[in-house]
């Protein structure tokens, strides 16, 4: 059977892949620039044609599944690049700056509702991230330098509604990404630390 048969199991073509590729990244950006941007749009900025497009993701929400899967996999690659066994405020710090930073670079994270599916799959997609976060709070509530007068679960809901707080003020245009990643990282230290 040749490779155009798309038989299940077999690795797309290098030319699939690519395609593939320059879909998702034009998606992201043109999506981060104006949310309501069409398929259409998005084939022209990626260089193929709308069928193309449609080939790989039959529809918007297919699409978006794709970036939301994109983003989560270089999330979890750069948080799980944190040296947890420094200090846990340090590590902290880092996680931090590292979460705002993905948001600075997709900022259809901030203008795009990307789909979540049921409940079950948003938190599996998502416990990667938390359970780097519940690994340096509970670090740093073993070594004393975050307060053990709340729970982990509760430092960790805290940091990810802060984070979505910031986001929406960026949104809101209340505040810079700069100016909100500070006060995310500034409230979130404050609320961890003794």
């Amino acid at each position: 059977m040749s490779e155009l048969s798309g038989k299940p199991g077999r690795r797309p073509r290098a030319d699939a892949q690519r395609s593939r590729a320059a879909i998702i990244d034009a998606a992201i950006e043109l999506l981060g620039r104006r949310a309501d941007a069409s398929m259409e749009e998005i084939a022209a900025a990626a260089g193929v044609a709308r069928q193309t497009v449609y080939a790989h993701y039959s529809s918007r929400e297919a699409l978006l599944v794709a970036i939301t899967e994109r983003i989560t996999a270089e999330t979890v690659a750069a948080l799980n690049a944190i040296d947890v066994r420094e200090a846990a405020t340090e590590a902290l710090r880092e996680w931090l700056t590292v979460s705002w930073g993905i948001i600075g670079r997709y900022q259809l994270l901030l203008t795009v509702s990307l789909p979540t599916g049921d409940t079950t799959d948003e938190h599996e997609r998502h416990l990667p991230i938390t359970e780097r976060l519940t690994e340096i709070v509970e670090q740093g509530r073993r070594t004393g330098e975050f307060t053990s007068a709340h729970g982990t679960g509760w430092l960790v809901a805290a940091t990810i509604s802060l984070g979505h707080a910031a986001g929406q003020e960026v949104t809101a245009g209340r505040m810079s990404p700069e100016a909100a990643g500070a006060a995310f990282r500034e409230s979130v230290l404050r609320l961890a630390q003794r």
